[in-house]
């Protein structure tokens, strides 16, 4: 076997069940992109420059061009800009942009937008070892509060505060506080940047840009007449040419910084340590160690004592801050689905590994709490495998043995409902049918939310909105889901009616017009009589929804197809589940349409929505 052939199937062996996430890192001169394959795993990086396009769609339209045979359900963007609300308008470039817009636009069923070093200070606890290179003296405290400053574009800050339960990040923009000089060189630099702007903050003089000018007013003041230099040009000047220019400017420049670092440190009280990212002292390198960067930290009178305990590191790794939208997001699904993914990526690779490994699998899957539990000896017993199958198996997880399987594995067990069906038995106690019942009907919703596909939703409910009238078929225990929607929808003063006799249904499809809807309901969808009514509603102009299972003949009929493809033998049993999950369905798009009367008259608007308790009114 290739060592390539190995590394792709070790790919796929540990690979996201609901596919790959979009990251990106998109700051206002370059974005960066990656997708994240299986936890850690980046692949397809690539940088684009801003400046060649108009807007966030375009640009992430070129990336995700070399990328189209490949399903993304979920991304993360980390945004150089503070983030507030939906509509995000951004600071140091021209563009504009709704988040749950450009989500609709990408397909995606999560999109989650987060302040860039609100996402690098998530990246902090994977970083160790080479990662960091610490500048200075200071042992980090345990426990205790980060803080996290780096010079790019502009200047981003941000912090982490401890709690039971890891992290908390601070949504910063404190690179806009106000500059202060520290000596007679930095008032004068401060009064040439007042020539061009009546408020100067730390952002204008510590960051790429900010270099440039403390460039051209040293040679004002030194009386030089420079060469024009972008800041990586400064310091190259600086570190390749020995230029003395270019040197007191980086020279000037770290101090800055130092300032900058020492007052973050003491406002945040950050025992933790201070780390330094961005684009700009990366580039400096071990020089960077030996400037005045630690010195000026430091440099804080009677609070100089206190600095010298914090200790500072530069972030060395490319694109940290993938690694910490990868962790957002990551947080976010597993939050948000109330499932436990590790769980999931057991049962979806649980095929692909060896017998022995199998029963490793259906051990964690069916005793989860025991396997955290017990030590490697009894879990092996308990699998009936050797000690060595037990490792084989966490590392076909992508784990680097069984303590490391256990510490993540633990995690996703806090507070998670499992996905999975009990089945109810002749003797169970009437506690432990209600139980199950329940707890059947709940993981049951669970899956069903993180599988909802939430751009046939808008579709549906965008038909619905402007739709003339709607009519609901449906037969036997799909009939009640019918007649709750024809109950919800006539509410709204939508022209609603609602069948359930198979002879009626393709009458009343014939009657219909353009901008007519028919919902077509049935856990099945495969009546004949349903199907011939939806040809001839098609036929007339009309659009159908169905709500049904996706593989169904229905839903190749429907215009568009909200499925339900929780699988109950309906020819034997009572659909019981599937029609809760119909139900919901219905509510979701009455919701949508409650939310969406634009143009409707204000007081007839307001009717609409104060039938509707999901909202806060």
């Amino acid at each position: 076997m290739t060592k390539e052939h190995d590394s792709e199937q070790k790919y796929s062996r540990t690979a996201y069940a609901d596919g790959p996430r979009l990251l990106a890192d998109i700051g206002a001169t370059h974005a960066r992109f990656a997708l994240e394959t299986a936890p850690g795993v980046l692949r397809s990086v690539r940088v684009l420059k801003c400046d060649d396009f108009p807007g966030i769609v375009p640009l992430l339209h070129t990336y995700l061009a070399d990328h189209a045979g490949i399903r993304i359900n979920h991304a993360a963007f980390a945004l150089a800009n503070p983030i507030s609300g939906d509509m995000i308008r951004m600071t140091n470039r021209d563009w504009q942009f709704s988040t749950d817009e450009v989500r609709r636009e990408l397909g995606l069923n999560t999109l989650l937008i987060v302040n860039d070093f609100t996402a690098l200070a998530m990246s902090l606890p994977g970083l160790s070892g080479d990662d960091l290179m610490q500048v200075g003296g200071g042992t980090p405290a345990t426990n205790a509060v980060i803080g996290v400053v780096g010079p790019g574009t502009g200047l981003g800050v941000s912090g982490m505060i401890p709690t039971v339960d890891g992290f908390v990040t601070l949504g910063s923009e404190g690179g806009h506080v106000n500059f202060a000089p520290a000596d007679e060189r930095e008032f004068a630099i401060l009064q040439y940047a007042w020539k061009e702007w009546s408020h100067v903050s730390n952002e204008r003089l510590i960051s790429g840009p900010g270099m440039e000018l403390i460039y051209r007013a040293l040679a004002q003041r030194n009386g030089v007449q420079p060469t024009p230099r972008t800041s990586p040009e400064i310091i190259a000047g600086a570190l390749d040419d020995n230029d003395p220019l270019c040197l007191e400017v980086l020279d000037c420049f770290c101090g800055m910084l130092g300032g900058a670092a020492a007052n973050l440190a003491v406002t945040l009280g950050a025992f933790g340590g201070i780390f330094i990212g961005g684009g700009i002292v990366p580039r400096m390198g071990k020089w960077f160690a030996t400037s005045s960067f630690r010195a000026r930290f430091e440099a804080k009178g009677r609070f100089s004592s206190y600095l010298g305990q914090i200790p500072t590191y530069v972030i060395m790794i490319p694109n940290p801050a993938f690694i910490g939208v990868a962790t957002i997001l990551s947080e976010h699904l597993r939050g948000r689905s109330g499932a436990n993914t590790l769980m999931e990526r057991v049962q979806h690779l649980q095929h692909e590994l060896s017998p022995a490994e199998q029963r490793v699998a259906a051990l964690v899957l069916e005793h989860p709490r025991k396997v955290l539990g017990e030590p490697i000896a009894e879990i092996a017993r308990l699998a009936d495998v050797s000690q060595p199958t037990v490792i084989r198996f966490c590392r076909s997880l992508g784990f680097l043995g069984l303590a490391d399987f256990k510490l993540k594995f633990a995690s996703s067990l806090t507070g998670t409902i499992p996905v999975r069906h009990s089945q109810v038995r002749v003797s169970d106690s009437t506690h432990d049918l209600s139980a199950k019942v329940i707890d059947n009907t709940v993981s049951a919703i669970l899956k069903f939310r993180d599988q909802l596909d939430v751009v046939s939703i808008d579709r549906a409910i965008a038909l619905l909105r402007k739709a003339n009238r709607v009519e609901f078929y449906a037969m036997g225990n799909s009939r009640v889901v019918a007649l709750d929607g024809q109950h919800k929808f006539f509410r709204f003063r939508i022209p609603t009616s609602s069948y359930g006799d198979s002879h009626l249904f393709t009458l009343a499809a014939e009657l219909l017009k353009p901008g007519d809807v028919v919902i077509a309901i049935s856990t099945s969808g495969q009546l004949p009589e349903l199907l011939a009514a939806v040809d001839a509603a098609r036929a007339t102009g009309a659009d159908v929804i169905a709500i049904t299972s996706s593989k169904s003949a229905l839903a190749k009929r429907a215009t568009i197809c909200l499925a339900v493809d929780h699988s109950e033998d309906s020819t034997s049993f009572l659909s019981m589940i599937s029609r809760v999950l119909q139900l919901l369905l219905i509510d979701i798009l009455s919701v949508g349409i409650s939310l969406g009367a634009q143009g409707a008259d204000p007081a007839d608007h307001e009717k609409k929505r104060s039938l509707i308790s999901h909202l806060d009114i």
